[in-house]
């Protein structure tokens, strides 16, 4: 079986991987261009264009696949099949309808619930106790395609975006191996989805990840471990701004949201709508995650200081 993959972060690589690993024929690596990162911002592959290049795989990393010039160049390998994950382009309907057996998207929820961008950082902030992966055959809707195969997986209380994540690929790498096994057998159907259970993850952007004091301390907290590690919770505190990467939320504590209760080396208590948020570990500007303990040494915080709430 001759597959195209279609991929750009980590959680892509992992399935990439699998499917080596599992002695799967991988022809060519579509990916994103290279983009420029860290301090020196230095053009630096993306972890699939990693892994294809240790394992002399082909590399594709067009800007758009809806040219003719790009539609032609997949033509010639003629795939069996093309597996998706997190790739970050379109795949217009020639491209959907080129491989044999069409295309399979390793998507980071159960659907139809959290079609689109961000479904880990969306589980988390609406509290859901499980996610999971699904393997869905692409049609040119946003995540409506039939479901081949779905795995279960338990949110942790105090699971971030990152952790979630990293269980997340290793279940969608077996998933998809799993999958193509099945395809290969002929032991396969897709469910279509019901589409009045959808819900849908819209891109997150730093905006959102600003803290609303007024909210409870339990919305926060999840909010807190769904921006970890990117594009992180922030506050403003005595002009300014903190990141806040971990908090634990307690019912315990009433006052102006906002409004520093106790600092010790543990936690700085923060008043919310609705209960206190215990903060274990922030960031000011041009310094490292820290925490409280050391945060403290360097940074004056006082009970009756108080966080922005706007």
């Amino acid at each position: 079986m001759k597959i195209i993959f279609a991929g750009t972060p980590q959680f892509a690589a992992s399935a990439l991987e699998a499917l080596l690993t599992n002695n799967y024929e991988v022809i060519a690596v579509l990916t994103q261009p290279d983009r420029p990162a860290g301090r020196g911002m230095q053009l630096l592959p993306s972890p699939v264009k990693q892994v294809a290049l240790r394992h002399g795989i082909t590399v594709l990393q067009p800007v758009t696949l809806k040219t003719d010039e790009a539609q032609r160049e997949l033509a010639k390998f003629q795939a069996d099949v093309m597996v998706v994950a997190a790739y970050g382009l379109i795949l217009p309907q020639q491209v959907l309808q080129m491989p044999k057996f069409g295309c399979l998207n390793i998507h980071a929820s159960l659907l139809p619930r959290w079609r689109g961008a961000a479904p880990i950082q969306r589980a988390i902030l609406a509290g859901d106790a499980e996610t999971g992966i699904t393997i869905m055959q692409m049609d040119q809707g946003l995540d409506t395609g039939k479901m081949l195969l779905k795995k279960t997986c338990l949110i942790a209380p105090h699971d971030t975006a990152q952790t979630l994540h990293a269980k997340l690929a290793i279940t969608g790498a077996s998933a998809i191996v799993e999958t193509l096994l099945m395809l290969q057998s002929g032991n396969i159907n897709g469910e279509e989805q019901n589409s009045e259970f959808a819900t849908y993850a819209g891109k997150l952007v730093k905006a959102e990840a600003k803290i609303d004091w007024t909210d409870s301390a339990f919305e926060l907290e999840r909010a807190i471990r769904a921006y970890n590690p990117t594009p992180v919770a922030y506050s403003t505190l005595n002009d300014t701004n903190i990141k806040i990467w971990q908090a634990v939320a307690t019912d315990i504590g009433k006052d102006k949201p906002g409004k520093i209760l106790a600092v010790n080396k543990q936690h700085i208590q923060v008043a919310c709508g609705d209960g206190s948020l215990l903060i274990e570990i922030l960031q000011r500007p041009n310094g490292k995650a820290l925490p409280v303990a050391q945060f403290i040494q360097g940074f004056t915080v006082k009970i009756g200081d108080c966080f922005t709430t706007n």
